[in-house]
């Protein structure tokens, strides 16, 4: 097949089929001729064979035009080429192509007598219309001559007058289109100007003169367009509305509010005024915390502004959370200052026309709507306070619940309340809200801080106290709580729910004038800076000045401790005459009085914790008169900070006061190793000395058991630590090692004694004074805990006193060597001596020794009167009872040893007089009443035995055996002693 191609293009010859393409159509598809159509009629013709070689034919030859047989007629030749079979192929197609020729010629003279028929129609319709077109033409030529002659002349004039017309009423439309349309530039103009009034009259009256010519298509626009510009008016009067909500400006509101009034959308005005200003609240807090917190976040990244307002509140630092705080109450004040000048406005605008009426007598419809469009503004306007106030306080929530204040500094947690406290004044004055939302959520953060707060000043206080020297801390004589920055808010008078913003003016005047109308933001003033805070309470040294101390060491050292004789016998020998600027005896007293005074201003004893301590209840207040829900607590823990520093005092040097039973706690174990012990026990309970009262008994086991946590740090430990019980408990303290409490020559650590003692009574004393300050601050159904607290507990602090003291004056002394030298005394004399005996000087001895070293004591620290008293007391009782306890050994006396033992007893007297001032000598009737006992008859003695319960077992038997023995026999002797048997039955 591709040999016969290759053949047929080397020869140049062309297909069949581009054969037949460069033919004519003509010749490509030509009718038959009368002879070959005769030719094939003349052919013998079988229908069924002619048919049956016309189906024979492949669908392929009537598929298309673009059919090429040869191509398909070749391609159908097989590989191997037979010059029979093809030429009998070919033969088959002829015959295919005659009977197909034959068919077309028949059907061609089928149809030729109605083509012929067809053909004469067409001629036929030809010739009608050429005489038609001859007609109309004749037509249009009378026609236009009858036009000519009488139509034109006639008709034209009333048609130019008509146009006439028409072009002068046109004219004056358009020069009042080109009006309207000039007004689009004017409209633009008084927007710009903000003139919203002026362009909304104008809107309007443009769309009343352009609803005269709506007829013309470009009103129709131009209409449309002043619609889309009254809309445009509309938005920007929308925009110029929330404006108003950050920064309220009276002549831009003014024109506001006209513009709505000339559109009659006052009440759409004020349902989206109010929208506005939730969205001004939304907007303002989102945009104040999201810029502390990118700030802070220190990088570009643009999470935080997709992130919701609750959730971005817990990104804000604890450097940036006050200014942040501070910030987002001055934007929220804004808001809210808006929107009262905004109620004041139109308060104002409602006053104004109520007292001018309409001069020209307005319907009684128009004026009916417009006091229902007041009414409804007033009312809406009054519902909006409550909402917008609990907007800001979801708000100012969301903060401070996002956030954990528990690890605040108390200096900043003090200004969040005291910043919280302005917003809660400013709510109230905004609608009379109580805040409680702000209320609940501060005092949640206050109750959770507090705890912790406490829980470490405890702590902090058990540190102190332990590593406390109790040295006396050096303040000026003028010393005050209030010089303490920390009870500065006292001085304001200032109530738990107003904050110091408010405060001068409720002090100078009587009418509060309120914040809405004393212009500036409340959240402006800041708190004291410390530099004004600044304190000038220590003195140095402990002194005003050197000079004033060394006036008082010179006074001190010249001869205080001297004895007065021997002072006028120095004056004698000097002079020979008494020196007119001699020292009388009330002089001495004087000074006596202020022996124990270095500092003649009588500056307070204190230490640093106990100034700590003072600080801390301070604090404590300011937090109570901040927040008045949680006063109860942080006076519960205000007591807890007292009863601790009382318990430490306690605990530290006055509980082993009887050291011979050896049952007090390990901290004062050193005192008993000391070289001198206190005298026995019985003098101890019988003399009532240093015995701690039941009520300050009861107050100690009662901070011992609900304070004080006993159990050691690693028992009762679980696996989440500590049980809630002991968490709230404190350990208790220990005293420092660098306190020394057995040194005879510092008389048993009384310097630190008098500190700490004296330090506690100071405590008690400024307790006292804050009285009527957390009285005013406790709810009235708590206020019992108070009056308690003040009554078992406060008021018990000087009643450590005696215990404290009692342990150096029973040391003080040397009671033993003196009952040892009086066992050595013979009583049985029969001459009445003019001689005391030794045991007196040695007594009078340890006394003076005694005044000396606390006199050495008073150089470190300011021994007050009442506290020398107390030692003098102590030292004077125990020194009588030993008198009476040695009287008692005595197994022989005499009426002329009696008088030898009130003979040693008025030398006693005498001397001891001139050592202290005390008045009158405690127990001096103890110990006559005893030696004159010695004198009494049987039936007196009875009556003694009963009335004199104060004395010993031992000391009554011993007035009956030694003083009565002789003179009554033996069955009265034992009448005597069941009766003092009898006595002391109860007490065992």
């Amino acid at each position: 097949m591709q040999k016969i191609k290759s053949l047929m293009a080397r020869q140049g010859l062309k297909s069949p089929q581009e054969s037949m393409a460069d033919m004519s159509p003509v010749e490509n598809f030509r009718i038959p001729s009368k002879e070959e159509l005769r030719e094939m009629r003349e052919q013998p013709i079988d229908p069924q064979a002619e048919q049956e070689i016309i189906d024979s034919i492949e669908e392929v030859y009537f598929s298309s035009d673009s059919f090429d047989m040869v191509q398909h007629e070749l391609e159908k030749l097989p590989p191997d080429l037979n010059l029979q079979e093809i030429e009998e192929y070919r033969d088959k197609l002829k015959r295919q192509q005659s009977a197909v020729s034959k068919k077309v010629a028949d059907l061609i003279l089928e149809k030729q007598p109605s083509y012929v028929k067809e053909l004469e129609r067409v001629t036929s319709l030809q010739t009608n219309l050429q005489l038609a077109a001859v007609i109309c033409t004749n037509a249009r030529r009378q026609l236009s001559f009858s036009k000519e002659g009488f139509t034109e002349a006639s008709l034209g004039l009333l048609a130019n007058q008509r146009r006439r017309q028409l072009l002068t009423g046109l004219l004056k439309s358009l020069r009042t289109i080109k009006t309207l349309q000039r007004t689009d530039v004017r409209l633009s103009e008084m927007l710009e100007e903000e003139d919203y009034p002026g362009a909304i009259q104008l809107c309007l009256e443009c769309q009343k003169a352009a609803s005269t010519f709506k007829h013309y298509s470009c009103i129709s626009e131009l209409n449309s367009k002043l619609q889309d510009t009254l809309e445009q008016i509309e938005e920007q009067l929308d925009v110029a509305l929330s404006k108003t909500c950050k920064h309220f400006d009276v002549s831009h509101y003014t024109k506001v509010q006209l513009a709505y009034t000339l559109l009659g959308k006052t009440q759409t005005a004020m349902d989206q005024l109010h929208m506005h200003f939730t969205q001004a609240i939304h907007n303002t807090v989102f945009q104040v915390v999201l810029g502390y917190v990118e700030l802070c976040a220190g990088n570009a990244d643009t999470k935080f502004q997709k992130m919701q307002y609750k959730d971005l509140c817990t990104h804000i630092t604890t450097d940036s959370y006050i200014p942040c705080l501070t910030d987002l109450c001055k934007a929220l004040w804004e808001v809210m200052l808006s929107y009262h000048r905004t109620m004041q406005w139109h308060e104002e605008q409602d006053k104004e026309e109520a007292a001018s009426p309409d001069p020209e007598g307005s319907s009684e419809d128009g004026s009916d709507e417009a006091v229902v469009g007041r009414t409804y503004v007033k009312k809406k306007l009054e519902h909006g306070l409550s909402r917008i106030w609990q907007d800001v306080q979801l708000k100012v929530k969301a903060y401070l619940l996002g956030t954990d204040m528990s690890n605040f500094k108390y200096d900043d947690f003090i200004v969040v309340l005291d910043v919280i406290s302005r917003l809660m004044q400013v709510g109230e004055e905004f609608c009379g809200s109580r805040s409680e939302v702000l209320q609940e959520s501060i005092k949640r953060q206050s109750v959770n801080y507090f705890k912790n707060y406490h829980r470490t000043r405890l702590e902090e206080l058990r540190m102190f106290l332990e590593n406390e020297t109790w040295e006396l801390c050096p303040v000026k004589s003028n010393f005050s709580i209030a010089q303490l920055h920390e009870f500065k808010f006292m001085g304001q008078c200032r109530s738990p729910s107003v904050s110091p913003s408010r405060q001068a003016s409720s002090i100078t005047s009587p009418t509060e004038v309120s914040l809405f109308l004393q212009g500036g933001n409340p959240f402006e003033m800041q708190i004291d800076s410390k530099e004004e805070e600044t304190e000038d309470v220590l003195a140095s040294n402990g002194y005003e000045s050197d000079e004033l101390e060394k006036n008082v060491y010179q006074d001190y050292d010249s001869d205080s401790d001297v004895a007065e004789e021997l002072k006028q016998d120095y004056v004698d020998e000097q002079t020979g005459d008494v020196p007119v600027k001699s020292v009388s005896r009330e002089t001495l007293r004087s000074r006596k009085r202020s022996d124990y005074n270095l500092n003649k201003t009588n500056a307070p004893i204190l230490t640093n914790t106990t100034l700590n301590v003072i600080r801390l209840v301070g604090k404590y207040m300011q937090m109570m008169s901040i927040l008045q829900p949680i006063a109860f607590d942080v006076i519960h823990c205000v007591s807890q900070l007292f009863d601790y520093y009382l318990y430490a005092v306690y605990t530290f040097f006055g509980r082993n006061d009887m050291p011979v039973t050896s049952q007090s706690a390990a901290p004062q174990g050193k005192e008993q190793g000391a070289a001198r012990q206190a005298p026995p026990v019985y003098w101890y309970e019988s003399s009532g000395l240093g015995l701690i009262s039941s009520r300050l008994r009861t107050t100690l086991n009662r901070i011992q058991e609900s304070l004080i946590d006993m159990e050691p740090s690693g028992e009762s430990m679980g696996p989440h630590g500590p049980p809630e019980e002991r968490r709230e408990k404190v350990p208790s303290p220990h005293l420092s090692q660098m306190v020394v409490l057995t040194s005879s020559g510092t008389l048993y650590g009384l310097a630190q004694r008098v500190v700490a003692t004296e330090s506690l009574v100071f405590l008690a004393e400024q307790f006292d004074f804050l009285q009527s300050h957390l009285d005013a601050m406790m709810p009235s159904a708590k206020k019992p805990f108070l009056q308690q607290f003040y009554s078992q507990t406060v008021s018990t602090a000087s009643e450590l006193r005696k215990p404290i003291y009692w342990i150096v004056a029973a040391r003080a002394i040397d009671y033993e060597q003196m009952l040892l030298l009086m066992a050595g005394v013979k009583w049985d004399i029969k001459e009445i001596m003019s001689q005391h005996n030794v045991y007196v000087d040695v007594l009078l001895k340890e006394f003076e020794q005694f005044n000396k070293r606390l006199s050495e004591v008073s150089r470190q620290v300011r021994i007050p009167l009442s506290v020398s008293n107390v030692l003098w007391e102590h030292c004077i009782r125990l020194a009588n009872r030993t008198l009476v306890e040695g009287y008692a050994n005595v197994k022989k006396c005499s009426n002329e040893g009696r008088a030898l033992m009130q003979l040693d007893f008025q030398q006693f007297l005498t001397k001891l007089e001139r050592l202290t001032d005390l008045r009158p000598i405690p127990d001096k009737e103890f110990v006559e009443t005893y030696i004159k006992a010695y004198y009494l008859t049987e039936n007196d003695m009875e009556q003694f035995i009963k009335n004199h319960r104060e004395y010993s077992m031992k000391q009554l038997a011993n007035l009956v055996n030694v003083c009565l023995g002789s003179h009554i026999n033996k069955k009265a002797r034992q009448k005597l002693l069941a009766a003092i048997d009898d006595i002391d039955r109860p007490k065992r």
